[in-house]
């Protein structure tokens, strides 16, 4: 009898959990996509100064502080918000004393700019020293509106799954149920920027350093995996 009883009661658990496991119901799986490109607005750049010594004269050192204050000043002319301009890092943990160790040590500083107008920044390039510049690069970029963007490409291809679904469904005399399964597939790129040259680097001359600068659009690609339920 007790043996029964234990028989019983597997049984009953199993049959539960096989009909909770196996779904019956005819389905239809499709993808949808949307894509756009837009052009980056906003810009990050690295810039490199370092004190020089005019005219090979040992004697006449540009200070940083002298160069530093000529950057900044050259930040506010181009209209570009000081806050967008920090300091990544400078040469030396304790320059002061290595200034006083060698009075030839040259003190060099990286700075990290936010700009959302490469002419700005060009202004910005002309009013500086050509010889205090030893490089700029471009770290990344990106798109100010870019969230909102994201949004409305998801729900675009969310829309081109159910259509997909409709017509695939109305080949076969069915329609389209209620939607059992979603899974977003993020396909965005952020390409590397293009510059007319590889790397845009300042040379000491008298020349004002202005550089040009090509970039890709930013793809936005998304798909969305949906599973359907499939109804006559």
């Amino acid at each position: 009898m007790k043996q029964f009883i234990i028989l019983a009661i597997f049984s009953i658990f199993t049959t539960q959990l096989f009909s909770q496991t196996v779904d019956t119901r005819r389905k239809i799986e499709v993808n949808g996509s949307s894509e756009m490109e837009v052009t980056p607005d906003i810009i990050y750049l690295s810039i490199s100064l370092k004190e020089y010594f005019k005219d090979n004269n040992s004697k006449k050192k540009v200070e940083i502080n002298t160069i530093e204050t000529q950057l900044y000043n050259a930040v506010q002319a181009a209209g570009i918000p000081k806050e967008n301009l920090t300091i990544n890092n400078i040469s030396g943990y304790n320059y002061q004393w290595e200034k006083k160790k060698n009075p030839d040590f040259l003190v060099a500083k990286q700075y990290r700019l936010k700009v959302t107008n490469l002419n700005s920044y060009n202004k910005l390039m002309d009013a500086i020293d050509a010889k205090a510049v030893q490089y700029t690069n471009v770290e990344s970029y990106d798109y100010s509106k870019i969230e909102p963007l994201k949004k409305e490409l998801k729900i675009k291809a969310l829309k081109a799954a159910k259509e997909k679904a409709d017509f695939l469904a109305a080949a076969l005399n069915n329609r389209v149920g209620e939607p059992l399964e979603i899974q977003e597939i993020n396909n965005e790129s952020y390409p590397q920027p293009i510059y007319r040259a590889n790397m845009m680097t300042a040379k000491v001359s008298d020349e004002a350093f202005s550089p040009e600068i090509d970039f890709k659009q930013i793809k936005l690609n998304y798909q969305m995996r949906v599973v359907f339920e499939l109804v006559k």
